[in-house]
């Protein structure tokens, strides 16, 4: 503990005053004078001492008091000095860490608020664009540009294929915004992890198939029982094959690899696209983020699918990664717990 020299010098005060009326009562002759002037020097010299540390603490409270007025109009790069006798500074780190726990609230805030504004032009974009097309083709039929049945079918055809993106996007918007408000409710259970995984396969063989692409699967013949809600680990596969087809068809090539840890399995999906950047890398699980932001991506999903892989996998105790060497293998990959019957007992007692 730091010594308390201001309780230490009212000792000595008080000591000194004693010392002055034990010689004055009991010491007589010239020796008591001199004692008792060296006594009275030496308590004038630490009441000056104790006034002058006063004074210091003085204004270093005013220093204090100033610095927390210039954090309280914004300016959060101030922070307090320590003073040499070390008597408030316990009060000073406390201080300093307040003011930049406040800094970092405000860079959080900022980021979030331009994070805010791109998901907001991001969606704009991508609303605009189809409805303005669908409006378009509309009013080329009540027209009457087409003028053949082929031409009015084609021109329906690409009414309906474009209103299914858009509900696509617009339901991928909607269960962002539940996980972001934490709305979505999961139900935990014991799941065939290989058995979920060739299921979610299974509605993919036709875009394989029409894009020519070959089949790489490493899925185990036994069971791989885990603990996940079927629904959000469906989405999951299927928003990373989605996001392997739409990126990775150049390379014509899609793999699926579940592997197995002492205390996880691990659903590896890669293919051998252009990958991704160092550049990119740290940003393809954000919102509305997209690889290629120059090309028109309409046509290659919302740029929800990753951000919602991420959010579902998170909230089953999982982890979720991305791995990219271009054109030789791109991988996404997640983790999820095995299945354990107690564990997931006292998570349904909690829950309920």
């Amino acid at each position: 503990m730091k010594k308390d020299k201001v309780l230490l010098l009212i000792v000595c005060q008080f000591f000194i005053l004693a010392g002055i009326f034990l010689i004055d009562t009991s010491v007589n002759g010239p020796a008591k004078e001199q004692a008792i002037d060296v006594l009275f020097t030496l308590l004038i010299l630490i009441t000056v001492m104790l006034i002058g540390m006063r004074i210091r603490t003085f204004l270093q409270l005013k220093q204090i008091n100033k610095a927390i007025k210039r954090a309280v109009q914004g300016n959060l790069k101030t922070r307090l000095w320590t003073n040499p006798d070390h008597t408030l500074d316990d009060i000073i780190f406390s201080i300093n860490e307040l003011i930049e726990e406040a800094e970092e609230i405000q860079i959080q805030s900022l980021q979030s608020q331009q994070a805010r504004e791109k998901i907001l032009s991001g969606i704009s974009h991508d609303l605009r664009t189809p409805l303005t097309s669908i409006i378009g083709y509309i009013d080329a039929l009540k027209d009457g540009i087409a003028a053949s049945e082929t031409e009015k079918q084609a021109y329906l055809d690409i009414i309906s294929r474009k209103s299914s993106r858009l509900k696509h996007l617009v339901d991928e918007l909607f269960h962002m915004a539940k996980i972001d408000a934490d709305e979505i409710h999961l139900e935990e259970e014991q799941l065939d992890f290989a058995e979920i995984t060739r299921e979610s396969l299974i509605a993919f063989l036709p875009d394989l198939k029409q894009e020519a692409i070959a089949l790489h699967t490493t899925i185990p013949e036994k069971t791989c029982f885990i603990q996940a809600d079927r629904l959000s680990l469906t989405r999951v596969i299927g928003n990373l094959l989605k996001n392997a087809l739409y990126y990775g068809k150049e390379g014509k090539v899609l793999g699926v690899e579940l592997t197995e840890s002492a205390n996880e399995y691990q659903l590896l999906i890669w293919d051998q696209g252009p990958g991704i950047s160092d550049q990119d890398m740290p940003y393809v699980f954000d919102k509305m983020y997209r690889v290629d932001q120059s090309r028109n991506q309409w046509n290659k999903g919302s740029g929800l699918g990753l951000a919602i892989a991420k959010a579902l996998v998170e909230k089953q105790h999982g982890k979720i990664w991305v791995e990219s060497n271009p054109w030789t293998r791109t991988t996404f990959g997640f983790s999820l717990p095995k299945y354990d019957e107690k564990n997931l007992f006292k998570k349904q007692l909690r829950n309920h």
